[in-house]
């Protein structure tokens, strides 16, 4: 059996004023979500490392869990928050980047009001500055960002990233397109990897189904293949809809048809070649 690396998930501690994204729909992750959690969740769904993924835009997140993993040898690598449209970010990136656990950042760019934020100059001065340092860039967008992401993407050649979540496609309503040629437009660049993760989150919570969540991750890997699609659980997120075992057992299904090395790669070797795991 393949090593198995969750490249996507999180960890809280849940209050209403940090957290005010978790709606009532939410109501079984308004909690606290801690290494104790997930070393139960991983043992159960046979998942042997993970990675460490902000869920609040500050530097004090970077930092708490950069300390989480320097404490748990199971958290493989985090990817973190800095203020990359600041002056002088340079200079914290590379404070930070010194610790062998961060392996990259992120920004919610899906909660950006402003048009066209990603492709502001300070912002994208910040993003120039990772590959100096050995860290990848998370992409979080919604599906109607895809246009954008694939102009921030040809600014930095060099710069490997990673889409968050197949790019949020409106599964719900079983819409495929523009959803599908975005994602194959972006896949055109070799240095961006996607991650399969967040997928049960854009269904019916309750009512969906593998047959319907199917065509989009098979999207997902036309378009990035073997080479480049990595599994995430988005844990505890998913949870409103699934269990972690229970994603995992999915996307199981969907690899046995492959190769012995084609998973391997989905599992944990895109992971490791993307965030250059040490």
């Amino acid at each position: 059996m393949p090593v198995k690396i969750d490249s996507h998930h999180h960890f809280w501690m849940y209050s209403v004023s940090e957290y005010g994204w978790i709606d009532d729909r939410m109501g079984a992750i308004r909690r606290d979500f801690l290494p104790a959690d997930l070393r139960v969740s991983i043992a159960e769904a046979g998942i042997d490392q993970v990675i460490s993924v902000q869920a609040r835009q500050s530097v004090e997140e970077t930092e708490w869990l950069l300390g989480l993993a320097s404490q748990e040898a199971f958290i493989a690598g985090v990817v973190g928050w800095l203020p990359l449209v600041e002056n002088g970010v340079e200079e914290l990136i590379a404070k930070y980047a010194a610790n062998e656990k961060l392996c990259g950042l992120r920004h919610v760019l899906q909660g950006e009001a402003e048009p066209g934020f990603m492709l502001r100059a300070d912002f994208n001065r910040g993003i120039a500055s990772l590959g100096r340092h050995g860290l990848a860039y998370d992409i979080l967008i919604l599906e109607h960002q895809l246009k954008e992401a694939i102009q921030l993407v040809d600014l930095h050649p060099e710069q490997n990233f990673i889409l968050d979540h197949i790019a949020k496609p409106r599964i719900k309503t079983g819409e495929l397109q523009p959803w599908l040629s975005g994602m194959k437009e972006l896949s055109r660049r070799p240095n961006v990897w996607c991650k399969l993760s967040g997928v049960v989150t854009e269904c019916d919570y309750r009512s969906w189904s593998e047959a319907q969540v199917l065509p989009y991750i098979e999207g997902a890997w036309e378009c990035f293949g073997s080479k480049r699609l990595m599994f995430g659980s988005d844990w505890p997120v998913c949870l409103v809809a699934s269990s972690y075992p229970g994603w995992v057992k999915v996307c199981e299904r969907f690899v046995a048809k492959l190769s012995s090395s084609e998973q391997e790669c989905f599992w944990s070797g895109n992971a490791r070649q993307a965030y250059k795991l040490r």
